[in-house]
């Protein structure tokens, strides 16, 4: 008798999950996105402290007597209507905003403005108060949607519609303030054409708000999303970044009104001062998912504890944000840049240093206004240089050697606006010396040659070094760095990595990218300069980039180096080593595993659940990796790759219905999934 379809099917499916075992045992790495998505701090527990093998405390902190919670803007304004009232004229408070004729900055005629780019087309008009979008959807057919939120508006802005499954939609066009206000699709014009499976396509997942824009833009966010009626349900406290954002939960202190009972982001230690601004200024890697509101950043905690900064790779794939020297190309990487520069590894400063609160006076971007003692002609921007550099800062043309008022403000040479972003030019937070030598050998962008646009970097080089000969010495840290992460350099890029790598006094998420390309570039090759890295090191970014650069390079002999650290005093740190221990196949990993995924302060996790289910697929276990996977779907839904997984255990068991299903809902959160579609056109027709 011959085998039924659904049995071939599941033989079939059997053969693929044989033929992928080997991939799908390797640890899988949080998702990194492109555009910031929600925070997710560690507990108190797992702050890192300071040593990798130290002690995980039983409780950092005392329980408060009252929970916190979010109350809102508006009770703030209460006691605070002065501060309230300065930073609702800030644009901080126009992060997001309803879609009323107070906010449009866009047209929106009567008839329909009309936009038209290579893939999108777009109608925006106006119905009595009410702003709509004509285009494309999913479905490829014109349809007409609200216009009922929108992100910013002081140099793009936004607009968002709410679809019937609670997703936040940004809509394909956006209005660019600051050019020629016009609309234009930025997306199409960083992915190139966008057909409906594109994942950028607006009407899909990638492009959610809540995916991609309102941890940021909002505060106190809780999404939520319901997997059995695959609908969104989102809530927060503040449209916009409001008191709350960087000041944390005002609950309890709105009820005993006691200064102990907030945060004061000046009064924190530098660390945990920096991270009220890095949570949203820099793309990053969140420890726990998105929609675990539970654990989301608050100020006061470390940005370490919650999220790793995306440097110049994202994921497996080379991030198009940084240049070749490892400085972010691209605005909103404010974090990654400033953490680079001499100003804050050897002078510590931070955002505060030079910037305001949005609520106290400043000058244009928040810059704090020009002080009484500021030399005559200073700017404001070179005022705030002038606190650590008064005797620099004093010498004026004499240092410059330039006589025009805006060549002898600081940012001309020290902060260039080659930083492109929303389809204008910002200032570069990495604070450093100019390095033409980097745009004749690696395509870098510098200073000279943003103002003499008719010279050569040869000659900006010549020039640069007889006016200031003590600038050579720091242009070899930028050198170093090109030569290290240029594509082009690859093959002969093993010494400037390792000396990247072995470093201490370089950035330390720059150190990490350097383990990366390492071990992809020179795989065993790259194992003991590893090895000694992860030794001589006590940060815990960089030596959560190190566990995965072992990873990668299959570094077996390193299981000894990482058995300590299941114990370590980060968790991000701990869950590094228990996965990549796994993948070696060692068995002292799988008690660390099970008590991450089932500890109470952790099982919140994602990674710990997607391992322990591939390595019951590894012991034929369909039972096991059916819960583990589930569980993972539970805290991820979104994971397209989990779910792939999880029809084929489905339908090796025979629910054909509940593999296709799994299968659907992978399509509806990446369109473009191979191994979705490729599975699916297998399956029998329902």
């Amino acid at each position: 008798m011959r085998p039924s379809r659904p049995v071939l099917v599941a033989l079939a499916v059997v053969a693929l999950l044989a033929a992928g075992l080997f991939f799908a045992l390797r640890p899988a790495a949080p998702p990194a996105p492109l555009a910031p998505v929600t925070r997710a701090p560690a507990p108190p527990a797992v702050l890192d402290a300071g040593s990798p093998a130290a002690p995980v405390p039983v409780k950092a902190v005392a329980a408060p007597a009252t929970p916190n919670r979010f109350v809102g803007s508006e009770v703030c304004a209460d006691c605070h209507e002065e501060q309230h009232t300065g930073w609702k004229h800030d644009w901080h408070a126009r992060a997001l905003s309803p879609a009323t004729k107070e906010f449009v900055v866009g047209t929106f005629t009567g008839a329909g403005t009309h936009f038209k780019g290579d893939s999108s087309e777009a109608w925006m008009r106006r119905d009595g108060g009410r702003y709509l979008m004509r285009t494309k959807g999913a479905d490829g057919k014109l349809g007409e949607w609200p216009v009922q939120w929108l992100v910013g508006g002081k140099r793009m802005q936004d607009p968002i519609t709410l679809l019937p499954d609670g997703r936040w939609q940004v809509l394909p066009v956006y209005f660019h303030v600051t050019g020629k206000g016009e609309w234009v699709d930025y997306s199409e014009k960083k992915q190139g054409p966008l057909a409906p499976d594109h994942p950028f396509f607006w009407a899909n997942f990638r492009r959610s708000a809540q995916h991609a824009c309102l941890d940021c833009h909002v505060t106190g966010l809780d999404a939520r999303y319901d997997r059995a009626k695959q609908q969104w349900q989102t809530t927060f406290a503040d449209a916009g970044v409001a008191c709350e954002s960087c000041h944390g939960p005002g609950g309890r202190h709105a009820e005993s009104q006691a200064a102990a009972d907030i945060i004061q982001p000046r009064k924190l230690g530098a660390a945990e001062s920096f991270a009220v601004c890095a949570q949203c200024h820099g793309p990053r890697r969140t420890l726990f998912p998105m929609l675990d509101a539970e654990h989301r950043f608050q100020p006061g905690q470390r940005y370490d504890a919650s999220y790793q900064p995306v440097v110049l790779l994202v994921g497996n794939e080379r991030s198009g944000d940084f240049f070749n020297d490892g400085r972010p190309s691209t605005s909103s990487f404010e974090y990654q840049a400033l953490i680079q520069s001499r100003c804050h590894q050897q002078g510590g400063a931070t955002c505060l240093t030079c910037h305001t609160a949005p609520h106290d006076p400043h000058a244009p971007n928040e810059v704090k206004p020009l002080p009484k003692s500021a030399p005559a002609r200073t700017s404001a921007n070179a005022a705030t240089c002038h606190g650590c550099h008064a005797e620099v800062v004093a010498q004026g043309e004499k240092h410059t050697h330039h006589k025009a008022a805006a060549a002898q403000d600081c940012i001309a040479c020290h902060m260039p606006p080659v930083v492109s972003g929303v389809l204008d030019r910002f200032a570069d937070h990495a604070l450093d010396v100019p390095a033409p030598q980097n745009t004749a050998r690696h395509d870098v962008p510098n200073a000279c040659n943003a103002c003499h646009t008719k010279e050569t970097p040869d000659a900006m080089a010549q020039a640069l070094t007889k006016w200031w000969p003590q600038a050579e010495q720091r242009q070899q840290r930028r050198l170093r760095l090109a030569d290290a992460f240029d594509e082009k350099t690859a093959a002969r890029s093993r010494g400037p990595l390792e000396a990247v790598l072995a470093d201490t006094a370089e950035a330390g998420t720059l150190r990490g990218a350097a383990a990366k390309f390492l071990a992809r570039r020179f795989k065993r090759d790259a194992v003991p300069a590893l090895r000694a890295a992860l030794k001589g090191t006590t940060d815990s970014t960089l030596r959560s980039d190190l566990i995965e650069a072992l990873g990668t390079a299959n570094a077996r002999e390193a299981a000894e180096d990482l058995v300590p650290l299941l114990k370590d005093g980060s968790l991000w740190v701990r869950q590094g080593a228990a996965l990549t221990l796994a993948a070696f196949g060692d068995t002292r990993a799988m008690p660390a595993l099970e008590a991450l995924a089932n500890q109470p302060e952790t099982r919140g996790l994602v990674q710990p659940h997607i391992m322990l289910g591939q390595l019951a697929m590894r012991r034929r276990d369909v039972v096991t990796a059916t819960r583990e996977f589930e569980r993972a779907l539970d805290l991820q839904p979104y994971n397209a790759d989990v779910l792939v997984r999880l029809a084929d255990l489905y339908v090796v068991q025979g629910n054909v219905a509940k593999g296709r299903e799994r299968l659907e809902e992978a399509l509806r959160f990446d369109p473009q999934s191979r191994s979705a579609k490729q599975r699916l056109s297998m399956l029998p027709q329902p």
